[in-house]
């Protein structure tokens, strides 16, 4: 491992117990049954515990999406060219991309990351951070090395520091990435255990031919690479992607600074569960957005032990959840700093 890795990980503690109980005794003293804004009133708490704070307040938000490309493409399953990563990434310039759109509407800036993309991108705004030109075909070897994913993962990592340093206090997370829901399946089937057949959707424009490509190329990455359930960057390095790398890094950098992070679809859920297995105490930090319409989204929450606060039939990726997120933490601040107490009416 490296230095920057080793100690991110090992700087992560706990959110403080002090500051949730604290906010809990505020929120069951508001203008309202105990209890009766259910998710709202536990993400408030959650929030304190994060910003040590029993009355958090949001400051400047960014969405990361992290961007790459993906060597299983080869396999011919896929119905748009693989060059669609680069096209997206570099249209969020312009803002004519969905999260684009939902980011502006909740006032978050969004960080376009090139952590493995084929081929040269351009824009001032896209960060050029990558570490290969998208990954090997995972179902006929490994999808790159060790060294390489670690190297992705601390691109996630010096990401957020970056961020936070520039004053941003919460963060979502995102991709794009051509076959990224072949590789998160499989990433997913190598963590858990669970058979490709139970976790491979459709994806995007698929029908059921290049469905069953698909679910033969995640059986196969398995079956050549063989990854280690207990190695989460063996896993990674093996049959996952840059993308899902860079996201892991997002997750640990932000609990690592102490601040929340909005999980968003499939890809982002995968990163988070591998996080959480690099180390338990970043779920403690991560908020989850929505339920993914891929079919192994309801996996990963059953993993993490967590509930999505919408359904929404979405899987788009790109941030787009945890933008409409943004939405909720705003209003969950707002009611524990805004509303009116019964000790008021004394």
């Amino acid at each position: 491992m490296t230095a920057l890795f080793d100690q991110t990980i090992s700087t992560i503690v706990p959110v403080d117990e002090s500051a949730m109980t604290q906010a809990r005794t505020k929120l069951d003293g508001l203008l309202k049954p105990v209890g009766s804004l259910g998710k709202l009133e536990e993400l408030a708490v959650q929030l304190a515990g994060i910003y040590r704070d029993p009355l958090p307040q949001i400051k400047a938000k960014a969405i990361v999406m992290m961007a790459a490309d993906n060597g299983v493409y080869e396999e011919g399953f896929h119905a748009y060219p693989q060059n669609i990563t680069k096209v997206l990434a570099e249209l969020a310039g312009p803002g004519l991309i969905g999260i684009c759109v939902l980011a502006r509407q909740a006032d978050s800036r969004l960080v376009v990351v090139d952590v493995g993309i084929k081929g040269k991108t351009v824009g001032d705004h896209i960060l050029h951070k990558k570490v290969r030109d998208g990954t090997a075909n995972i179902s006929r070897g490994p999808a790159m090395s060790k060294e390489e994913a670690i190297k992705a993962i601390e691109v996630g990592i010096e990401t957020v520091y970056k961020l936070a340093d520039e004053g941003v206090g919460i963060f979502g997370t995102g991709e794009a990435g051509i076959c990224n829901t072949t590789t998160t399946a499989a990433v997913l089937s190598a963590i858990t255990g669970i058979s490709p057949e139970e976790i491979v959707g459709y994806g995007t424009g698929q029908d059921e031919k290049a469905f069953q490509l698909k679910l033969e190329a995640v059986k196969n990455s398995l079956a050549i690479n063989q990854p280690d359930a207990e190695d989460i960057i063996d896993i990674i390095a093996k049959v996952g992607g840059l993308d899902i790398a860079g996201l892991v890094g997002c997750y640990l950098g932000a609990a690592a600074q102490k601040k929340p992070i909005i999980i968003d679809g499939f890809i982002a859920q995968t990163a988070a569960l591998a996080a959480q297995r690099l180390n338990p105490l970043t779920r403690q930090y991560m908020i989850p957005s929505h339920l993914s319409a891929e079919k192994g989204a309801q996996i990963v929450f059953e993993q993490l032990h967590m509930e999505p606060m919408l359904l929404l039939n979405m899987r788009l990726g790109e941030g787009t959840g945890a933008a409409l997120a943004f939405h909720l933490v705003d209003a969950s601040c707002r009611i524990i700093n805004e509303m009116g107490s019964f000790a008021d009416l004394a």
